[in-house]
Parts: C-alpha cells; sequence; structure tokens
C-alpha cells in the first residue's frame, strides 16, 4: 500500500462552503494562533503570538505535495483559500505557495487577512498574485481600532488603510472588505459614517457585513441583527452586502448546537476533522476548537488508524 495515501492531512482541509467563496479549499501556513491582531470577535480565540515579523513557519514544498495530491485525486473547488490558524501574510514564501500552486491546478486563488500588513511593498507584491484579496476593516478610528481589533504595537488603522489604498492601486484583481460589526460598539451612526469614508478612500470591489454568527473571542461580543445590518448595508451603498445574520440565541447555545451536530456524526461513524468539516460544512478551525472541547470533557476518544486520527464517541457517553 502506498504510505503517501495514508499520510496524515496537515496544511490543508475541506473543500468546505464558504458564504463568499462557494466550495473552498483551504491551506494553512501560519501556526494557531500568531496573528498582528487579537481581534475580539476572532472564533479561534484569543491570539497566542502577536506579531509583525514575518517569518517561514512551514515547508512550502510539502504544502504544495499535499495541495497536488489532492487536485490529481480530482477535488472540487471553487477557490483555493489561503487563511486558517492566523494572519498568513505573515508567512514570508506565500509568493512562493501562489507561484507553486499555479502550476498544479487552474482553481483560482484567495486569501484572507486582515490586510494590517499591506503597507509593506513586499506583502502587496505577493498578494497582488492572487486572484481575490478578502481584507477586514472594522472601525473607523483609532479609538475603536484598538478596542475591536487589539492590534500589535507597530499597526495602526491608518497604516491598515493607506496600505489597502496602495494596494488597490496596483492590484487588478478583486478586493472584497469585510466589515465586523458588533452591537453597541461599531454601529453607531457616527461610526459608520467614518467606516464608509475609509471604504471610500479603499475602493473595494464588494464590501461584506459580519457580525458574530460563531462563538467569540470574547464574552460581551454582540451579534448585530439583520434587520440593522441590512441597514447599515444601505447606509454604506453600492456594492455592499450582508453575509453574516446572528444566531438565534446566544453565542454559548450557538456552540452547543454544533457540538450536539458533531456528537450526532459520530455517533453514526468514526470520523476525522475532515470528515466533519465536509459533513457539517464547518471550518477546520471551528471542528477542531469543539472536539478539542469534546475530548476534554471525555465525550469522544481518538484512535489513529492509517496515519489518520479518528473521533469515536466512547462507549459510556452514547
Amino acid at each position: 500500500m502506498d504510505a503517501r495515501k495514508n499520510r496524515k492531512t496537515t496544511y490543508t482541509y475541506g473543500p468546505v462552503p464558504s458564504r463568499r467563496l462557494g466550495l473552498s479549499l483551504g491551506v494553512d501556513i501560519v501556526p494557531a494562533k500568531i496573528c498582528t491582531l487579537d481581534c475580539v470577535y476572532c472564533q479561534l480565540g484569543r491570539t497566542t503570538e502577536k506579531s509583525t515579523n514575518r517569518r517561514d513557519f512551514v515547508d512550502i514544498a510539502a504544502v504544495l505535495a499535499e495541495l497536488r495530491e489532492k487536485v490529481q485525486a480530482g477535488v472540487k473547488a471553487d477557490y483555493i483559500t489561503i487563511g486558517g490558524s492566523g494572519e498568513p501574510t505573515l508567512n514570508c514564501r506565500l509568493g512562493d505557495l501562489i507561484d507553486g500552486i499555479r502550476t498544479c491546478t487552474d482553481i483560482p486563488v484567495a486569501i484572507l487577512t486582515n490586510g494590517t500588513l499591506l503597507y509593506r511593498e513586499d506583502v502587496r507584491a505577493e498578494c497582488a498574485k492572487a486572484d481575490v484579496v478578502v481584507p477586514s476593516l472594522d472601525a473607523g478610528d483609532a479609538v475603536v481600532f484598538e478596542a475591536v481589533n487589539r492590534p500589535a504595537v507597530d499597526i495602526t488603522i491608518e497604516k491598515l488603510v493607506s496600505g489597502l489604498e496602495q494596494f488597490r492601486r496596483e492590484f487588478p484583481g478583486q478586493i472584497w472588505l469585510e466589515v465586523f460589526l458588533i452591537g453597541e460598539v461599531n454601529t453607531d451612526a457616527e461610526q459608520i459614517k467614518k467606516i464608509r469614508n475609509l471604504i471610500g478612500r479603499i475602493r473595494p470591489d464588494k464590501v461584506h457585513l459580519n457580525t458574530a454568527v460563531r462563538p467569540p473571542a470574547e464574552r460581551g461580543v454582540r451579534a448585530v441583527s439583520r434587520e440593522t445590518l441590512e441597514a447599515i448595508a444601505r447606509q454604506i451603498g453600492e456594492h455592499c452586502e450582508v453575509i453574516g445574520e446572528a444566531p438565534t440565541g446566544s453565542s454559548d447555545r450557538h456552540g452547543r448546537r454544533a457540538q450536539a451536530d458533531i456528537i450526532s456524526m459520530l455517533k453514526r461513524r468514526p470520523c476525522s476533522i475532515q470528515d466533519i468539516c465536509t459533513g457539517l460544512g464547518m471550518s477546520y478551525h471551528e471542528v477542531v476548537k469543539h472536539v478539542t472541547s469534546l475530548q476534554e470533557s471525555g465525550a469522544i476518544r481518538l484512535e489513529r488508524q492509517g496515519g489518520i486520527a479518528y473521533f469515536f464517541m466512547r462507549s459510556d457517553a452514547r
């Protein structure tokens, strides 16, 4: 038997359904959770290392080898999406990765980034190799930026916006700007006006409004109603659409429902992380978070077979 077929998937996940990108094959090139920001709403939890230092975090040749295996196996995806556990532009070989992807598939490439390093010429040049870049803007001024995004010391909102402006001048592809809205934090009329003015400077092709659909890093982060999101979308204007809708009930209740769905799936058969992602349409990182919690509570157990980690319901928890 070819051992490569049983090698544990390390760098890619999915394809999983994405609200913005259709069927998305994820590529993760930064360890959890190294980021330039420590956003209060992040579904992956608190940042463990806040940094602006670009590094060679992973073996890009191994990433590409894993991706080629999936492509050769006939994987179907609308986009190959570079994002994952941390801020992907912190990987100094991002450009090499995209060059390598182009040699093995014609699937378009998207980058999910907070945009904070686009003030750097090297980062702009590497991101410009993608087809779609999805950066973030969650504040209209420095005070709210500090409160919501909790940036590294050398990151400012003006640096973020200026970098996005410059990238817009250089990049011929699509820029889809995500704005994450938190109730009673960045949704008042003055803040929305400021955000709209900054969007005017950036000139993205699309603006996507999001809110706390999944459990956030910090308790107290309040989701925004669909009605409010739609009203704000009208204020921002053309090319603005709502992609996130607040779940019914609290974020804790949403998390419990996600875990219940995973348990229901595991009661039927053992599954890998990727099986759960594909079966439930959840992101790799959301599944890992819930599976870890279920392991810690003793509800499920892990067993490796053929080099792949499978999760089983414990017999006494069924």
